[in-house]
């Protein structure tokens, strides 16, 4: 193993494992801390998929940490921290605490913080975060019930997270190229800066950073940062290409969508699939709360829907209603109600002859994921940027498409099926 990553969520380890598989390593994404002495195989990449993003900062800088420690200790020559290409967090952290904790384990002087992932529409410019044409803070992201981004100055925000300096490297540094960029980080490292957001608006920049930081020992980002490490390690001879596959073999069951994120994305991909006539069913938190909805009348539900077809379980609602609930429920209780009944609901469907899931919303994914008891992942074809389908290592055996609320076209849910062979 060579690269080993640390991912904030299931769907961005996803992410990740895509982005890494693509350009050309063997990759294996692992559910959780992997335990004492795992067996990696030929793994060229390791992603260990964490769920740490909302949990309180000195929890996820602690569960960061072992997971560095178990892939360091299996032979990783490099580390990456991967968080959302939104930059999701809040000034608590969990960004900051966890990447300085990073630094601090390997007794690195700098790292560069740069979500860009721009075949999503995140770029990086003068340090502010677009999605889109739009900046951050005037994106849906403003709105997301848990990490609500209003400041799209990622130095701004990264600086409220951290006890050290953050700088910039623009974009005109980066233009320059990757020994242009290798001196400006050794320039901001003489003087005490310690985590730097690096612009990047193009798939060429993100290129010119991983060359720049073929011998950094840790490197935090999006996947995008991530497209240029695989050839640091072809040029020293360490690995060769290994080729995407376009389909997957999947087992044989039957198939089922949940999803649980409010996402303006997740939100058009119901109602296309419901305006295509998929059969689905919304929950609602306040008759789960009731106990008027609950994972077996839903898993009922799905089951006796046609065979042949997917059906659609869905929580996604305008910000406006998610706000009622929040303020009805509380912001926590109200998601770990839906995220627990879709866990609920897939372990039944999986004892049912369901083997094929497809999971929207990252809080949902890792939910889902845990209960159904898969702990490792091979990255099989492309759905969309950022999303891949995969298949469980060992017991249970399963189809897994495991997408952040905010990747995909209108028409994932109906289309990504597409790319699985019976």
């Amino acid at each position: 193993m060579l690269l080993g990553a640390i991912a904030d969520d299931l769907t961005g380890a996803t992410d990740l494992s895509l982005m890494l598989a693509r350009n050309g390593m063997r990759t294996v994404q692992f559910v959780g801390v992997p335990p004492r002495n795992t067996d990696f195989g030929d793994a060229e990449a390791v992603v260990v998929a964490l769920k740490s993003r909302t949990i309180a900062a000195g929890d996820a800088v602690e569960m960061s940490l072992a997971a560095a420690r178990a892939l360091l200790a299996a032979g990783a020559e490099q580390l990456l921290f991967k968080y959302c290409s939104t930059f999701d967090s809040t000034d608590a952290g969990n960004i900051g605490p966890v990447a300085e904790a990073l630094l601090d384990l390997l007794g690195a002087e700098i790292a560069i913080a740069c979500p860009a992932f721009p075949a999503a529409g995140r770029s990086v410019y003068q340090g502010h975060l677009f999605v889109g044409h739009s900046l951050l803070s005037d994106s849906p992201m403003k709105d997301h019930p848990l990490t609500p981004m209003r400041d799209a100055n990622l130095v701004r925000v990264l600086q409220r997270q951290t006890r050290g300096k953050v700088g910039l490297l623009p974009l005109d540094v980066v233009a320059a190229g990757a020994r242009a960029v290798q001196v400006a980080l050794n320039e901001a490292a003489a003087v005490g800066q310690k985590l730097m957001i690096a612009d990047a608006v193009a798939d060429a920049d993100l290129r010119v950073l991983g060359t720049a930081l073929a011998d950094a020992t840790l490197i935090t980002g999006g996947s995008g940062i991530a497209m240029g490490l695989p050839d640091n390690f072809r040029r020293q001879g360490k690995i060769g290409t290994t080729p995407l596959v376009a389909s997957m073999a999947a087992p044989a069951g039957r198939s089922v969508i949940l999803a649980g994120s409010c996402s303006a994305a997740t939100r058009g991909q119901v109602a296309a699939a419901i305006g295509a006539r998929m059969p689905a069913l919304r929950i609602v938190p306040a008759e789960i709360a009731a106990g008027t909805q609950n994972a077996a009348g839903v898993a009922e539900w799905i089951v006796a829907q046609n065979a042949e077809e997917p059906a659609l379980v869905y929580s996604s609602d305008d910000p406006a209603s998610v706000r009622v609930v929040q303020h009805s429920l509380g912001i926590e209780r109200a998601g770990e109600m839906v995220e627990s009944l879709l866990a609920e609901v897939s372990v039944i469907l999986r004892d049912r002859g369901f083997s094929r899931f497809l999971v929207a919303g990252g809080e949902t994914s890792g939910a889902v994921v845990a209960a159904l008891g898969a702990q490792a992942l091979r990255i099989g074809p492309q759905i969309a940027p950022g999303v891949p389908w995969t298949r469980s290592i060992g017991v249970p055996d399963l189809a897994l498409a495991l997408k952040s609320g905010n990747f995909g076209d209108p028409d994932f849910f109906l289309t990504a099926w597409d790319k699985l062979d019976d």
